[in-house]
């Protein structure tokens, strides 16, 4: 099949989610047989067999303009000889649906931000001032075009939707360039044990909490945690303050994705000490699919993360990591102590490991929703 997938938004390559997880996709359906044609900022993407990429932005460089690119995306979709397209959901899109609409071909929506909207939302609040919902009405518009709905979890999406038209998968990671090290890593005497967190220092990431955890753990008298902050972000100042007299620490900045690999194989233990406290729309549900998480078990690091439902489906705690209560104040700093030991750490890792080739690799991935892209040709 010939596929245009638009992504306006997103910067490729680049060093967050969105980004991967395009770039990702478009390989992956490229791999299994599909000419794939991406539009988004790519000035500079790889090439790879199969996959073309063309530079597309929002208007004046605004997502909340995409979907003025409606015309620009059916004449690329023509061009191409699309046969379908998928579109990355953002609320102000609905450019590579419509095209598709247009064209009369199957359209898909890959959605892992909420389409609904959540409980004390001031974008509901300006919808309701402006009576008739504008915003509700466009997302819905949307949606009854979609034939496919890609998603992590249904419970975003308008409850009307057909659940016939929802494939609800996880992201994944590239687990052929996350592997652990060759050499697997002893923590000699007297060194310390090194956490790893990769990420956008935003505040629903929780990273100030890890940072906390040491702190709390060094003025203990336990100095044998350090840590490794990758990434860049509004939380980063507060983070290197909470971090600023502890020993073992470094901030490495913003790093490519390739990169990353080797970085986080370096580490020992993968924390990922998401908040949803501090972002509104997850009072919906923790509906994220973390990239961060597949890519420390993939490079064969037992994770560290809070006990929420839906993580508990990703890792199992005691067997892939530690998953802790995110009520109680010291309950972090145990989970870190639970894994001192490098036999523990050993053990976890390798089943971390083996967890994410067989549940949440990017080729799992492809080939669920390749499948049910043929059957939408079909």
């Amino acid at each position: 099949m010939r596929i245009l997938y638009c992504a306006l938004d997103q910067r490729v390559p680049g060093t967050l989610g969105g980004s991967v997880h395009v770039q990702a996709v478009a390989e992956g359906l490229a791999a299994r047989g599909h000419e794939v044609h991406v539009a988004a900022q790519s000035a500079g993407a790889s090439p790879a067999p199969g996959v073309t990429w063309h530079d597309a932005r929002p208007p004046f460089g605004r997502p909340e303009l995409r979907w003025m690119r409606t015309r620009s995306m059916t004449s690329l979709a023509r061009e191409i000889r699309a046969d379908a397209v998928i579109e990355r959901y953002y609320n102000f899109g609905g450019e590579g649906v419509l095209a598709a609409s247009r064209l009369d071909i199957p359209a898909v929506l890959e959605v892992n931000a909420p389409v609904v909207d959540y409980p004390g939302s001031a974008k509901a609040r300006i919808d309701r001032g402006l009576v008739v919902e504008p915003m509700r009405r466009w997302r819905d518009r949307i949606c009854r075009r979609v034939d496919l709905f890609v998603t992590t979890t249904a419970d975003i999406l308008p409850a009307w939707v057909d659940r016939a038209r929802v494939l609800e998968i996880e992201w994944g990671a590239d687990v052929d360039h996350f592997r652990p090290a060759k050499t697997p890593r002893v923590v000699p005497a007297g060194g310390r044990i090194q956490c790893v967190f990769a990420g956008a220092f935003r505040s629903w990431h929780g990273v100030v909490h890890l940072a906390a955890a040491l702190a709390r753990l060094h003025a203990a008298g336990d100095e044998r945690f350090g840590a490794t902050f990758i990434g860049d972000g509004p939380e980063r100042p507060v983070v290197e303050r909470v971090a600023r007299d502890l020993p073992g620490i470094t901030f490495t900045g913003a790093m490519p994705h390739d990169r990353l690999p080797a970085a986080l194989a370096a580490g020992d233990i993968g924390v990922a000490p998401f908040d949803p406290s501090r972002h509104a729309p997850l009072r919906l549900g923790f509906y994220w699919s973390p990239l961060k998480i597949f890519e420390y078990m993939a490079v064969g690091l037992p994770v560290v993360a809070p006990a929420l439902p839906r993580l508990a489906r990703l890792v199992e705690s005691s067997v892939e990591g530690m998953l802790y209560d995110p009520i109680e104040p010291r309950a972090l700093d145990r989970a870190l102590v639970a894994l001192a030991d490098d036999v523990v750490r050993r053990r976890m890792g390798l089943a971390a490991r083996d967890r994410v080739v067989r549940d949440f690799s990017w080729t799992a991935h492809c080939a669920a929703l390749d499948a049910r892209l043929r059957a939408l040709a079909a």
